[in-house]
């Protein structure tokens, strides 16, 4: 099930919204055009769901609200209750990232499961709701002004032994391989991140910069921290949905 529905008076402008799945539905209201708040309820079955849903919605139509569609470019948050959750991503990453990893906050290998990685997520919200998110370049000032560290990204050019090399240098008192991993991670995450929340790329370059922060992982995984063997699951699965986003999305 999914309504969108609207009111309009001399005084009002407002949107209303429920979306179910399986045993849990989101609210968003609040004023049309804007991304509103969101509120998330469980239950005990589908069809109790389904029916509290249902209830919902008649007293909405009840009280003046007609259907409607959202305004394009709506924006989607994820509530401190529940965190990251399918109902509260647009519609458009659903669609190309729908494995459990991109909603797992604890592995260090999902997008945003690192500390790192789910910190940056969080300020990116912080930002899109702030009117302020232009990712690519949050990028370097998350990394720089907010965290204090230095900001190395993947060099496709970058030789082997010279990847080994940054890797040992110390950057107040930070090894290479650190910096070079919390980097990575908060790319990633951006990079999912920014689609996420608006259903869209806004520079192709960041899709390029987190396929590049991808490799490096891996790179630095064989050569620096000996973990040997084939691609990770998680690193494969979130190469082959970005590529394939971009191919239909980016361009």
């Amino acid at each position: 099930m999914l309504e969108i529905l609207r009111f309009t008076d001399e005084k009002s402008d407002k949107f209303w919204k429920i979306e179910t799945l399986g045993c849990e539905f989101v609210l968003n209201w609040g004023k049309f055009g804007t991304s509103g708040r969101y509120e998330i309820k469980d239950f005990d079955s589908e069809p109790e769901c389904e029916k509290q849903a249902q209830k919902l919605l008649a007293s909405k139509l009840k009280k003046g609200y007609t259907r409607s569609e959202l305004p394009s470019g709506h924006l989607y948050f994820d509530t401190d209750e529940f965190g990251l959750h399918p109902l509260t991503s647009h519609p458009n990453f659903r669609r190309y990232f729908s494995d459990a990893i991109y909603y797992d906050e604890c592995d260090e290998e999902a997008p945003f499961g690192s500390d790192d990685g789910n910190d940056a997520f969080k300020s990116l919200q912080e930002a899109f709701r702030k009117g302020d998110a232009k990712a690519l370049k949050f990028v370097q000032d998350l990394l720089e002004r907010e965290w204090g560290f230095t900001y190395l990204p993947p060099d496709k050019n970058q030789s082997d032994e010279e990847l080994k090399s940054l890797a040992k240098r110390d950057f107040s008192g930070l090894l290479g391989d650190q910096i070079m991993y919390s980097n990575d991670q908060v790319i990633i995450a951006i990079a999912f991140g920014e689609i996420k929340i608006s259903g869209k790329m806004s520079d192709k370059n960041l899709a390029l910069l987190a396929l590049d922060s991808m490799e490096r992982i891996e790179r630095l995984n064989r050569l620096v921290w000996g973990y040997a063997g084939d691609e990770s699951f998680y690193a494969a699965t979130m190469r082959r949905d970005l590529m394939k986003f971009m191919a239909e999305q980016v361009g």
